[in-house]
C-alpha cells in the first residue's frame, strides 16, 4: 500500500502544470519586411515609378507600406522615358490607390533641371500630380531661386506652381 502511495504521489506531482508562457503580441508588427527593395508602379501596363529603398515594412490589414530607409523614386513619362528623380528619408504607399508620401529631406530633381526642396511631397498616382502643403524651394537652371508654401506639379515637373511663392532671381530687371 505504501508503494502505491508512493507511486500515486510521484505520478500527481509530475503532472504539474507549468505557466503556459504568452507570445508577443502582433499588433503594430508589420506583416512581411524587405530589404533592398525595389518596387514598379505602373498604370495600362506602362511603368510610371520605380520606388527603391533599403527597408521595406508591409501591414496588409491596413493596405500600408512603409519604406524607411533611403528612398529613391524615378519617374517615367506614357513613353516610359525618365523625367525626375525623388529622394527622401522614408515613404508611406497606400497599396489601395498606389499613392505615396515621400518624408523627410525630400528632394525632387527633374530632368530639365528644376529641383524642388520640401519634408514632405506626396504622388497622386491617378493623376500623376505631385503636392505639398509645406514650405518648399525650388532652383533653377537659370540660377533662380523660388520660395513659398504649397506646391502643385505634374510627376516630370514641366508644369508646376507655388501656392503662395516669395523668391530671388539672378536676373537683371529689364
Amino acid at each position: 500500500m505504501r508503494l502505491f502511495l508512493f507511486i500515486l504521489l510521484i505520478l500527481v506531482s509530475s503532472c504539474a502544470r507549468e505557466p503556459i508562457l504568452e507570445m508577443p503580441s502582433r499588433d503594430g508588427m508589420p506583416d512581411q519586411e524587405s530589404w533592398g527593395v525595389t518596387i514598379v508602379l505602373t498604370s495600362e501596363g506602362l511603368i510610371r515609378a520605380k520606388v527603391r529603398s533599403g527597408h521595406l515594412e508591409k501591414y496588409n490589414e491596413k493596405k500600408f507600406v512603409l519604406l524607411d530607409s533611403s528612398v529613391m523614386v524615378d519617374f517615367f513619362n506614357e513613353k516610359e522615358q525618365h523625367t525626375s528623380v525623388l529622394t527622401s528619408k522614408t515613404a508611406e504607399v497606400d497599396q489601395a490607390s498606389n499613392d505615396m508620401k515621400a518624408m523627410g529631406n525630400v528632394i525632387a530633381v527633374s530632368d530639365s533641371g528644376i529641383t524642388l526642396y520640401s519634408e514632405t511631397l506626396t504622388w497622386n498616382s491617378k493623376d500623376e500630380k505631385l503636392h505639398t502643403k509645406d514650405n518648399i524651394m525650388i532652383t533653377t537652371l537659370e540660377k533662380d531661386t523660388l520660395y513659398g508654401v504649397g506646391f502643385e506639379s505634374d510627376s516630370d515637373m514641366k508644369n508646376w506652381k507655388i501656392l503662395s511663392p516669395s523668391g530671388v532671381t539672378g536676373r537683371e530687371l529689364e
